[in-house]
């Protein structure tokens, strides 16, 4: 791999391009600060104005959300595995179809693998812009976002009308939906009886994971491995077959399957490197033994 083949599938922080229309909450009070960023795979966006930065399938998309202090994103769900980590800021997630079953704060590093089936959301609750990273299992992200039902309800107020197409439509800018298609159905008591809520210590003990622990766990120099081949390495520097790259903080890079790798701290100090590798399991709900 040439230096130039390798820059190619480098997404640099600097040049992520965001979308602030990504999703039905964006016209929403509180959540309409919002910035969604799909860099591999084209993510759950329900807007046509979404970027995507490396359209090629990997068996897993990875996307970013930054969100200025105060900031949330709505309750919602996925049929496929979500797993966050903070880049940057401090965060509060919560969960339940009115975010009212549990919360965990979690800090820059720290991972959260969010269970499927259970309605989701989060908050900026730091001083500063913050950013998360999350990677969606599947090549279609488990085909879109599934929201509570007063999400949608809110929505609508503000001129938000997701199709159910999983498309959206802005009243205010005198859109409609098109013929033949109708509106998102609401989730049924029926069904919403069928979603999870998982108590705060299940939920804290069984899919968030401290940076300083990995950090102590990765300490003999091994990846210290978080989720199946998810591990994390105390590095910065790649290379790939003759070629080298130095990633910054917030830089995603793509490498093709089956090609020979090394990563190595590019200074000294302290470095890590989240590493997100497919695998033969298909995407679906989440493991509970």
């Amino acid at each position: 791999m040439t230096p130039s083949e390798m820059e190619a599938r480098i997404v640099r922080y600097g040049d992520l391009v965001p979308c602030k229309t990504a999703f039905i909450d964006a016209h929403t009070p509180g959540s309409d600060q919002k910035e969604n960023f799909t860099i591999i795979g084209g993510g759950v966006s329900e807007s046509p104005d979404q970027h995507v930065h490396i359209s090629e399938p990997h068996g897993f998309n990875i996307g970013a959300a930054g969100q200025p202090p105060k900031c949330r994103n709505s309750l919602h769900s996925h049929r496929t595995a979500e797993v966050f980590f903070v880049l940057k800021g401090r965060w509060r997630f919560f969960w339940g179809e009115h975010g009212d079953a549990g919360e965990v704060i979690l800090e820059e590093g720290d991972i959260f693998n969010i269970p499927t089936n259970i309605f989701r959301g989060f908050e900026n609750i730091g001083t500063d812009y913050g950013m998360i990273m999350a990677v969606l299992g599947g090549d279609d992200a488990g085909g879109g976002v599934i929201w509570a039902p007063h999400v949608i309800q809110d929505a609508q107020a503000h001129g938000l009308v997701l199709g159910e197409n999983g498309k959206l439509y802005d009243t205010k800018k005198g859109e409609s939906l098109p013929d033949g298609v109708g509106p998102m159905p609401l989730l049924s008591q029926e069904e919403l009886d069928k979603v999870d809520r998982p108590t705060p210590m299940q939920v804290i003990g069984g899919y968030v994971r401290r940076y300083l622990d990995m950090v102590a766990l990765a300490s003999t120099g091994a990846p210290c491995k978080v989720i199946g081949e998810t591990g994390i390495l105390r590095d910065q520097r790649v290379d790939v077959d003759g070629g080298s790259a130095t990633l910054a903080p917030g830089d995603t890079m793509s490498l093709p399957a089956g090609r020979s790798h090394t990563a190595v701290p590019s200074m000294t100090g302290e470095a890590s490197l989240y590493r997100v590798v497919a695998t033969d399991d298909p995407a679906g709900a989440t493991w509970t033994g």
